[in-house]
C-alpha cells in the first residue's frame, strides 16, 4: 500500500509539472535539467553511477553525450564505437539543427508518455528515441551524397533497435515513438513536427513504384500501434489513425480513422491528437 501511494504521489506530482511548465521554458535549460536528474540518480542507484557518469556527467554538452551514447548502442567489428562517435560528433558539428531537434524529441517523449518521468529517461533507456537520432544522422549523411554510410547506420539501427527507418525519410522535430519497435518508414515519406508513433507502425509503399511512394504525415498526427498507412497519401494534421487500422486514401485535417481498410469514424476532440496521445474511440473519446 505505500508503495502504490508513493506511486499515485510521484504520477500526480509529474502531472502537475508538466502542466505548468512549457516547452518554451525548458528547451534552453534542458540539458541542465537532465544533469541534475542524473546526479540525483547517482545517489539513488550508486550501483549505476559509472553508467550515469559515461553516459551524461562527464560530457559537457548534450551532443557530446549522445554521440558517446548512440556510438557505443551502434558500435559493431566493421565500425567500432570510437570511429562511430568521431562520425556523430562531426555530422552534429556541421548541423547544430539536428541537436535541437533532439531536444524537442526528449521534451515529447517526456510531455506525452506517462512512464516517462524524467526528461534524461529517453536519453538513457528508450530505443525510439536513440533510433530516430540515429536516423537524423543517416538523414545528414543522405543528404550530403554519403549514401552508402547513411545505408550502413540504417542497417545497425535496425539490428540494434528493431527500427527500419530509410535514410531518405524527412523526419520533423518534436517527434515521439513509442515502444518503437517493429516501425517501418519507407525512402520518400513526410512526417512533419509533433507527431506521435507507436510501435509496429508502417509508413510504406503499395508495391513496386518508384519516385514519390510513401506517406506524407502533417502536423500533430497520432498514429496508434500497428497501423499501416500505404502509399502516397497525405495524413491531414490532427489527424488521428486507430491502432491495426490500414489506410489506403488521404486523411482529412483533424479526423479519426479506424478500420480495415480505414474510414472516418469521428473528429478527435483535441486538434493535436499527438499531444493527448488518447487511442481510445468512441463519444467520449471522438465527436461522432
Amino acid at each position: 500500500m505505500q508503495t502504490s501511494s508513493k506511486r499515485i504521489n510521484s504520477d500526480q506530482s509529474k502531472n502537475k509539472q508538466k502542466s505548468e511548465t512549457s516547452e518554451e521554458q525548458n528547451l534552453p535549460q534542458l540539458w541542465q535539467i537532465i544533469r541534475k536528474e542524473v546526479e540525483s540518480e547517482v545517489k539513488n542507484e550508486p550501483m549505476l553511477a559509472s553508467f550515469f557518469y559515461a553516459s551524461i556527467l562527464k560530457h559537457s554538452t548534450p551532443c557530446h553525450a549522445l554521440s558517446y551514447i548512440l556510438a557505443n548502442y551502434l558500435d559493431c567489428q566493421t565500425f567500432p564505437a570510437m570511429a562511430m562517435r568521431e562520425l556523430i560528433q562531426e555530422t552534429y558539428d556541421n548541423e547544430p539543427n539536428i541537436i535541437h531537434n533532439a531536444k524537442r524529441d526528449i521534451i515529447a517523449f517526456y510531455d506525452r508518455d506517462p512512464a516517462c518521468d524524467r526528461y534524461s529517461t529517453p536519453m538513457l533507456y528508450y530505443k525510439g528515441f536513440h533510433a530516430l537520432q540515429t536516423h537524423r544522422i543517416a538523414h545528414r549523411l543522405w543528404l550530403d551524397g554519403r549514401r552508402s554510410l547513411a545505408f550502413f547506420l540504417q542497417h545497425q539501427c535496425s539490428i540494434v533497435f528493431g527500427v527500419d527507418i530509410h535514410p531518405g525519410a524527412r523526419i520533423g522535430s518534436g517527434i515521439l515513438i513509442d515502444h518503437a519497435h517493429g516501425l517501418v518508414i519507407g525512402e520518400t515519406c513526410v512526417i512533419e513536427d509533433d507527431v506521435s508513433l507507436l510501435h509496429g507502425v508502417t509508413l510504406g509503399g503499395t508495391g513496386k513504384e518508384v519516385g514519390d511512394r510513401h506517406p506524407k504525415v502533417r502536423k500533430g498526427v497520432l498514429i496508434s500501434a500497428g497501423a499501416k498507412i500505404l502509399g502516397n497519401v497525405e495524413i491531414g494534421e490532427g489527424a488521428k489513425v486507430a491502432a491495426s487500422s490500414v489506410v489506403l486514401t488521404p486523411v482529412p485535417p483533424h479526423t479519426t480513422y479506424a478500420g480495415v481498410p480505414a474510414k472516418q469514424v469521428g473528429v478527435p476532440n483535441d486538434p493535436k491528437p499527438s499531444m493527448m496521445m488518447n487511442h481510445c474511440l468512441g463519444k467520449d473519446n471522438d465527436k461522432t
